[in-house]
């Protein structure tokens, strides 16, 4: 999209749609994400795209199975979780074509193109790919739309399969010609709505008809001379962020050193702080007062730095009600030449959503119900029309008044802390972009603490000697991705290794108005003043008539430009 002269929010866009494609089982236009913009001329937006809970849905349309404990958010059956009654009124197809209709360049089918030539072709798995099947084919089993496509003949796709996804190239080209109202207010949706109504569900074509998305103004923060702007609530992401970050400004982290047992137990800390915080008040501001104003304020931890011991961990904290919020998303970070800069979280929440694929669409369905609280009377439990409370934090960083860095990743519960720690990388520890994403993290939401094994034995020890529960584990998160303003007016880009992922730059441009072109070489009967390329013979290495070439008639397509 940028090589066509698109900008970024084209191109974001474009990549969602294309991941819908190649990254099923984390994201689709039957899912739900935040997209955070700041656009070339100063402006702010964060589009809240998440799903809402069905006109039909009751606080006690699920039977819990614990009041307390790990399994707290747990339902008979899976119910909230698995099949046809776990799934949420969608609203990334919404977010995404409107956030391209206000501040795109390019029509809905050029954006789309990409992705419906991926879909039509198919691709290969990776092996991440491949992964993520066997990671839960007992349950893909389970329904045979979805089992066909990643499960045929009954096993799961192979590292280098190809992946048929044609069903779902039909429904994108329909979309493309058609517009979202073809999913929200025409036939696609009343496939959908027909096919969760004689399986048990309960989404109807009237809840998709009035799903609105939120164009909401961002929570704002300062740090050492950085301006942040991320997602405000219901989104948990952007609140805590800053409330942490105010918590660090206090300490002289880069004295510190990266990684050292101090720096760990502080951020630590901060983390045990937020959490507690987020217990007690982030939800839908629809349906709960969540006091941002207070919670970003400076004075708000002055309390937390009062009582701060930095030789002993402070008490564990109740874990509170829980989060069933997946780790299996996705996220998309583009900046554009012009200033434009967009940082999108997107998920169909757990990984392979529902499970559920409707039939002839290739449309996989989110399993957002399963984030609600299952017990009534309480700030997260279902309600018709509400939104559950989500860990994205796609964020963008300013700084004298101009885009430094903008950032995001998948992991749930873990999205915030990372970001945290990718922040305090880049401006404390002055980290490159690479570096900042790729970083050993830790993590705590008050309880264990999980430690990544690229900080070593010996400063996960001195963790643990001040009183912390220390857990070593593979990674922290998801795959985390940045774009950065670099000095000179350049751009650099990173992707880290927990997950699949590509940085790509793209540099140049278009001629300039008058621009000629001037051949390299020159044959004996052409002069530097002539602007074409001396004719030549098309080479072929397939069998025929001398000169002829596949798809060409013999002799065209000689002086073409490239």
């Amino acid at each position: 999209m940028l090589l066509a002269g698109g900008n970024a929010i084209d191109a974001a866009i474009a990549a969602l749609f294309a991941l819908s494609v190649v990254e099923p089982m984390m994201v689709g236009i039957f899912g739900a994400g935040f997209i955070n913009v700041r656009l070339a001329n100063g402006q702010h937006h964060v589009i809240d795209g998440y799903a809402t809970a069905p006109a039909a849905a009751t606080e006690e349309m699920y039977t819990p199975v614990a009041d307390s404990g790990p399994e707290y958010l747990k339902t008979a059956g899976d119910l909230s979780s698995i099949g046809h009654l776990a799934v949420g009124v969608p609203g990334s197809l919404k977010s995404w074509t409107e956030a391209l209709e206000k501040w795109g360049t390019m029509p809905l089918a050029d954006v789309m193109g990409p992705a419906i030539r991926f879909a039509e072709g198919g691709f290969r798995a990776s092996e991440y790919f491949h992964d993520s099947i066997v990671e839960l084919a007992n349950v893909i089993r389970r329904f045979p739309e979805t089992a066909s496509t990643y499960m045929p003949g009954g096993e799961p796709l192979k590292t280098g399969d190809h992946v048929d996804r044609s069903d779902y190239a039909r429904t994108l080209r329909a979309i493309a010609e058609n517009g979202p109202d073809h999913l929200y207010n025409g036939p696609l949706g009343a496939i959908v709505c027909d096919f969760l109504g004689r399986n048990g569900g309960i989404i109807t074509m009237r809840d998709l008809a009035e799903y609105r998305t939120v164009d909401r103004t961002p929570v704002r923060g300062e740090y050492r001379g950085y301006e942040l702007f991320g997602p405000p609530p219901p989104s948990a992401g952007g609140v805590h962020l800053i409330e942490m970050l105010n918590m660090l400004e206090e300490f002289d982290i880069a004295e510190m050193g990266f990684g050292s047992a101090g720096s760990i137990h502080l951020l630590l800390e901060a983390m045990k702080k937020a959490f507690s915080d987020r217990n007690r008040y982030t939800g839908d501001p629809d349906y709960v007062e969540v006091p941002v104003d207070r919670l970003i304020a400076k004075h708000h931890v002055e309390d937390f730095i009062d009582g701060l011991d930095m030789e002993k961990a402070s008490p564990e904290i109740e874990p509170g009600q829980g989060s069933n919020e997946s780790e299996h998303t996705t996220h998309v970070t583009v900046a554009d030449a012009d200033g434009n800069v967009v940082a999108a979280t997107q998920t169909i929440n757990e990984l392979w959503g529902s499970k559920v694929t409707v039939p002839g669409t290739g449309m996989l369905l989110n399993n957002t119900q399963a984030m609600f609280d299952p017990h009534p009377g309480n700030a997260l439990s279902v309600q018709p029309g509400k939104r559950v409370t989500s860990s994205m934090a796609p964020t963008i960083v300013l700084r004298d008044g101009q885009p430094e860095f903008a950032i995001g990743l998948p992991g749930g519960v873990k999205i915030f802390t990372s970001v945290l720690q990718a922040v305090v990388n880049l401006v404390d520890h002055r980290m490159s972009a690479q570096e900042a994403v790729e970083a050993p993290r830790v993590w705590t939401q008050g309880q264990e603490v999980e430690i990544e094994t690229g900080i070593s034995e010996e400063v996960r020890s001195a963790v643990a000697a001040k009183g912390h529960r220390v857990i070593p584990v593979t990674a922290v998160g998801g795959g985390m991705n940045i774009v950065r303003f670099e000095p000179g007016g350049t751009l650099s880009g990173a992707a880290c290794w927990r997950a699949d992922g590509h940085a790509v730059g793209i540099g140049g441009g278009f001629a300039r108005p008058g621009a000629r072109f001037k051949p390299l070489a020159y044959g004996p009967e052409t002069s530097p003043q002539d602007d074409v390329m001396p004719e030549q013979e098309p080479v072929s290495d397939e069998p025929g008539e001398p000169g002829e070439s596949p798809g060409r008639s013999n002799g065209e397509g000689g002086g073409e430009r490239s």
